[in-house]
Parts: C-alpha cells; structure tokens; sequence
C-alpha cells in the first residue's frame, strides 16, 4: 500500500514538473501538401491558437502529439457548392462533410432559410449552438423575387425591384458571400437577365458574387455560360458557375470545350468568372423538373392542380417529348429518354418498391406512361419534394472540366442530419459521402487526370483565394489551422450509386480551427466551426 501511494505521489510530482506544452497540436512527419499546387515536403506542423505557428522541424512540443509518417498533411478541402444551410440549426456535427475532409462548406443555391433581415440572427444562432464546419453562405436573388412579387412569373415593376434590391442589400451586410440563381427552376426561372444584372450590382457593390445554377446545363449551355458571363460582365460581380456540366447526351465531347472556350474568353477581356463541379455523370434533383415551366407560371399551389388536369397532362406530355423550349430545360431529354432517369426517393410507402428504377421501369410495372407516373409520384410525396437520378453526363467531359485550374469542387449536397443516413435533401446521391475523396480516388490514383498537388490545389487553396477566405486553404504561418490528414494508398470514396452513403476510407484525422474533430476516423465531437461572414464596407 504504501509503496503504491509512492509511486502515485512520484507520478503526480512528474506531471507538475513537466514542461508546460509549446503547442496545441504538433502534427510529425507528414508528407505536408500547402495547398498552392506545390510538390509535398516532409515537415512537422505546429498548432497553436487555432492557427498553423510553424511549418519545418519543429523542437518544441504539442499538448497533443499526431504521428502523420507515410500520410499526407493536407489544408482541410472547400466545399464550394453546400446545401447545409438548414440542417446545421439541427445538427451541426456535419459527419460526413467532414469524413470526405471537408471543414469549409458554402452554401445558398437556394439562399439563406431566413429572410434577409434575419441573417444576423440566423449566423448567431449558428454559433451559439456549434456547428463542426466553418460555414459561408449566398443569398438568393429568387428569395428577393418572391419577398416582393410572391411565386408567380412576371416582370418586376420599379417599386418590386426597389424592394428586391434592397434585401439584397441588406443580405450583404450581414455577410453574405452575393447572390445566387437557380434558373431552371420556377420561380428563379421567371427572372430576366436585366433582373438578374440589377441585384447583382448590389452585391458587386460588396466586392461580392452571382453565383448561379445557370438556365440551361444542356443543349443551350454555351448560351447560359453567356448570360452568367454577361451577368457578371455589365453588373461587376464575381461569376461562379456550380455544377459545371455538359448535361445533353446529344452534345457529349462538344458543349463542354464550347463552354470552356466562353470561360476562357471571358476571363481574358478581364471577367472574374470560374466554376465548380460534382465528379459524377447523374444529377440528382426534384420530379417538378419534368413538367414544363409554364405549370408553375402562377405559383406552387396552382402548378399542383394543373398536374391533377388530365387534359394538361396531356399537353404537358407532348411537350416533354418534344424537348426543351424557351425557360424549361427538359431534363427527361437531357439523360436521352425515361429509362436513364432514376427514381431515389418518392416519399411514399406506395413508391419506395421502385426506389432504384427508371421511371421507363416503373411506368411497363404499372402500365402507366413514364411522365405520368413522375407526376403521380410528385403528388403522392407531397409536402415532400420527390427526386430522381438524372444520368446526363459523360466521364470525358468531367475529365476536360478538371483540366481547367479555375475549376473547383463543390458536392451539391447538404449534411447529414445523420451520419450514415441520406442527407438534408433527402437525395440518396453518392455525392454527400464521396465527392472530395473521389477526385484523389478516381482522377489521381485511378487514372491520370490530375498531379495530387493540383488536386488538392482544387480543394483547398484555389477555393479559399476565390471566395476572398484570405487566412484559409493553405498551410503556412499564421493560417487557419484547418487541417487533413490522409493515407494516399488507402484512400477511397467508395460511396456507390447501389451504396451511396457509404463512407470513405484513408481519412483518419480531420481538424477545424486547430482542433481535433475527425480521430481515427470518428467525429470527436468538437464544434470549433466559424460562421464566415463576407465583408461590405459602404
């Protein structure tokens, strides 16, 4: 007993004595990519405070000491195209966000969910409860639209566009990132391209952007890069176009190079305009999609009953058989016919047998024609917003959209209220698990599309200098310590379309602002995010 006591007293005596930590975190040994694009150095990283304090052979020590021997030390990746803006009010651990790797995530396709005035509110909410990411967010010119003019088409009148103009405004100086658009999708579908121009002004104002889901991703995409670039051009904004895809079977190994042509043009008559993209060839999105736009011309209520109207439907189905047209992009079209669209989720006990099948499939099971069967599905999942996989792309062209260093990466998809579970959307689509390790998994190590350097280059440094994130994306002094560590020879996105949920592999050690949030493999349970506000002086 009393020689136990000794060794007790002898133990407590040498933790009162020991050295006080020099550092948070010391990262050893590590293969350290700095997220500029340059070729990996075998450094030791130090940590203190949230930020990166030393990058070489470190002396000192680190209250807590990380082994990174034969792995890669890499800044945190940037997910430039989010949709967790509500799900992290319910959870903020954004579990698989951070198992791909990812501690940044910019959200607001759709916008904010909150009004304008209510984003301070909403930001502080964000911090009081904790959120496991850093989070950024647009707001949506189609929020403005609706605030003044409701959910219908129609030109603006001044007074309407006063009012629009101002919530853009007023979204700006609560830190929003700028204005985004949806424009296949009503009501975003009804705004013009001078609208769109006006409200972009006041986020060019801002230093700020028009980032957009362009009117046309298939047979008229040149077109649609045109009006975002013209966007951009007249008002002043910065253009980021999300998803970047060639989504017409028809135009394969065509319209993308056009684009990218368009793009090139444009930044060298001096537009700040670049892109992000998903690396899959299947869109995932809503079955109101596949009716054309003119349903919803008078609202959300009024397009329900006219998919009820048998005689509409029968206008509704010619015209999907004849294609796209003026303000619709016929997605059905777009994937070469029913049979290459998917149903994933149709919110209904009667549908969830046909989870995985084309809506082609579905339709001879029931005897029923394919696009009465999407509209039927549609109505049964209400309030719910039924989706489908949308096989549109080619691999080919994800390949030639990689080539570009303007392009970055963003996985359209939200967190996961919970792990291992669909995500926010309700979409089972393997992006919400995959995205950022596939781009090493498939287009590093499986073939050569991109170097490493340059693939993290996408993922962490070239986002955060594009969205303005002046301390983030790169390991060096005195940045935001927001760090990866990954096993490049067991890394693997390994999430499927048969299972799209499952995790990657060979991303054992995620941190966020210096602390440890992803160990060995498992979340921590660390909230250190930050909201990040985008600044507007004037």
């Amino acid at each position: 007993m009393k020689r136990a006591l000794l060794c007790s007293a002898m133990a407590l005596l040498l933790v009162a004595n020991a050295p006080a930590a020099d550092y948070d975190v010391v990262i050893r040994g590590g293969r350290v990519l700095d997220g500029a694009g340059n070729p990996w150095v075998r450094a030791d990283v130090a940590i203190k405070g949230g930020r990166v304090v030393q990058v070489g052979q470190v002396a000192g020590h680190g209250a807590k000491e990380i082994d990174a021997k034969g792995r890669y030390v890499s800044p945190g990746f940037i997910d430039m195209m989010d949709q967790s803006g509500g799900v992290l009010l319910k959870n903020g651990a954004a579990e698989n966000k951070l198992r791909m790797g990812v501690t940044t995530v910019i959200a607001g396709e759709g916008g904010t969910p909150v009004e304008a005035a209510q984003i301070p509110s909403y930001f502080a909410q964000l911090e009081k409860q904790g959120i496991s990411v850093n989070f950024g967010s647009y707001y949506s010119t189609t929020q403005a639209r609706m605030k003044a003019m409701g959910d219908g088409a129609g030109n603006p009148t001044p007074a309407q566009m006063d009012i629009m103009r101002k919530e853009v405004r007023t979204a700006m100086e609560a830190g929003a990132f700028g204005v985004t658009s949806a424009l296949i999708y009503p009501p975003s579908s009804f705004a013009t391209t001078a609208d769109l121009i006006s409200m972009a002004k006041v986020s060019a104002q801002c230093g700020g952007f028009y980032a957009t889901h362009m009117r046309d991703e298939s047979g008229d995409l040149v077109k649609a890069v045109n009006e975002a670039i013209e966007i951009g051009e007249t008002s002043g904004a910065k253009v980021e176009i999300f998803h970047l895809k060639a989504a017409f079977a028809p135009g394969w190994g065509k319209l993308m190079p056009e684009a990218i042509a368009a793009v090139n043009a444009a930044r060298a008559r001096g537009v700040d305009v670049a892109a992000d993209l998903y690396p899959y060839t299947a869109g995932g999105t809503g079955l109101e999609i596949i009716a054309p736009s003119w349903v919803w011309a008078d609202g959300v209520q009024k397009g329900i009953e006219r998919l009820k109207d048998p005689k509409l439907r029968e206008r509704m189905k010619k015209e999907v058989a004849a294609g796209s047209m003026p303000g619709w992009s016929n997605l059905v079209q777009a994937s070469g016919g029913f049979g290459n669209v998917i149903l994933a989720n149709g919110f209904s006990q009667k549908y969830a047998p046909y989870h995985g099948q084309s809506l082609e499939k579905i339709g001879a099971a029931l005897k029923r024609d394919p696009a009465d069967v999407a509209w039927d599905i549609l109505l049964e999942g209400l309030p719910n917003r039924s989706v489908a996989l949308y096989f549109m792309m080619n691999e080919g062209d994800i390949e030639t959209a990689l080539h570009q260093p303007w392009v970055s990466i963003g996985s359209d998809a939200a967190a996961s209220e919970k792990f291992g579970e669909m995500d926010a959307l309700g979409l089972p689509h393997p992006r919400a698990y995959g995205t950022f390790p596939r781009i090493i998994a498939e287009y590093v190590k499986r073939r050569p599309v991109l170097s490493l350097e340059d693939a993290v280059r996408k993922m962490t440094g070239w986002p955060a200098q594009r969205m303005g994130l002046t301390d983030r994306g790169l390991i060096r002094d005195g940045m935001r310590a927001d760090i990866v560590i990954f096993d490049l020879e067991r890394l693997d996105d390994v999430a499927s379309w048969a299972k799209p949920t499952a995790a990657p592999t060979g991303i054992d050690t995620v941190l966020v602002n210096g602390v440890v949030t992803i160990e060995d493999g498992k979340h921590s349970g660390a909230k250190a995010g930050a909201v990040l506000r985008h600044g507007c002086g004037g």
